[in-house]
C-alpha cells in the first residue's frame, strides 16, 4: 500500500537529511502528523528562519546572523592564533570548553580524493589571505584524526609553515576514562606521539 501523497513527500524531505533511512522519515513523518499545529508551524518557521537569517562569516567562515561574526568582532580575543576546524560545529564545541580564546577559521570540509574534494573545494583561499596579517603568529590544525582530516593537515603544514607561522596539531590519543586494551592502533599510536612530561 502506498503512503498518500502528503506523507510519501515529507518522508521525502526526511530522508534528504542525513542518517534518516526509510523507516526513521516514516516515523518522523508520522510523529509530525501527531504534532499541534502550532508546533507544526514554529518547526516550518525555524527552518526557514535557519536558511534565510544564517550565513557564513566573511573572514572565519562560521555561521553568524551579522557579517563578520562575534568571535571575529570580539577586540579581546587573541589575534595571534587561528585554529582551522572542518566544521561550522567544530567551533561551537571548542567554544563549549571555554579554555580557547584565540581565532577560527572553518574549512568547510576536507580533501578527499575519493569524494572528489580538492583544495579549491574548500575554504583554503581565505586562510591564506588572512595569514597574510603579521599578527598570525600559530595556526591551530583541529582537523579530525580521519586519513582525510590527517592529508588535510599535512596539506595546509605545507603550505603555511613556508611563511614563517608556527603550525600545531591538536593532540589525540586516549580519552579520559577509557582502558589501553579497548583502543584502537592508530590512537595507541597518537597517544604515544603526544605523550608528555609531567
Amino acid at each position: 500500500m502506498q503512503y498518500p501523497e502528503p506523507i510519501s513527500k515529507l518522508m521525502d524531505s526526511f530522508m534528504k537529511l542525513p542518517g534518516i533511512g526509510a523507516k526513521t522519515a516514516a516515523r518522523l513523518a508520522f510523529y509530525t502528523l501527531s504534532m499541534d499545529e502550532d508546533d507544526v508551524t514554529d518547526f516550518a518557521k525555524a527552518l526557514i528562519s535557519a536558511k534565510r537569517d544564517l550565513h557564513y562569516c566573511s573572514i572565519c567562515g562560521h555561521i553568524t546572523q551579522g557579517d563578520p561574526c562575534e568571535i571575529c568582532q570580539d577586540k579581546a580575543r587573541d589575534r595571534s592564533m587561528i585554529l582551522v576546524v572542518e566544521d561550522a560545529k567544530d567551533v561551537i564545541s571548542i567554544e563549549k570548553v571555554r579554555d580557547y580564546n584565540g581565532l577560527y577559521h572553518v574549512l568547510h570540509g576536507i580533501l578527499s580524493p575519493i569524494e572528489g574534494t580538492g583544495p579549491e573545494d574548500i575554504n583554503i583561499p581565505s586562510l591564506l589571505k588572512r595569514l597574510q596579517s603579521d599578527e598570525v603568529q600559530e595556526v591551530i590544525l583541529a582537523t579530525n584524526a580521519t586519513a582525510e582530516g590527517e592529508a588535510t593537515a599535512t596539506y595546509l603544514s605545507r603550505l603555511i609553515k613556508p611563511a614563517g607561522i608556527k603550525v600545531t596539531r591538536l593532540a589525540h590519543g586516549l580519552s579520559v576514562g577509557s582502558d589501553i586494551e579497548y583502543a584502537d592502533e592508530i590512537t595507541l599510536m597518537k597517544a604515544v606521539e603526544g605523550r608528555r612530561e609531567i
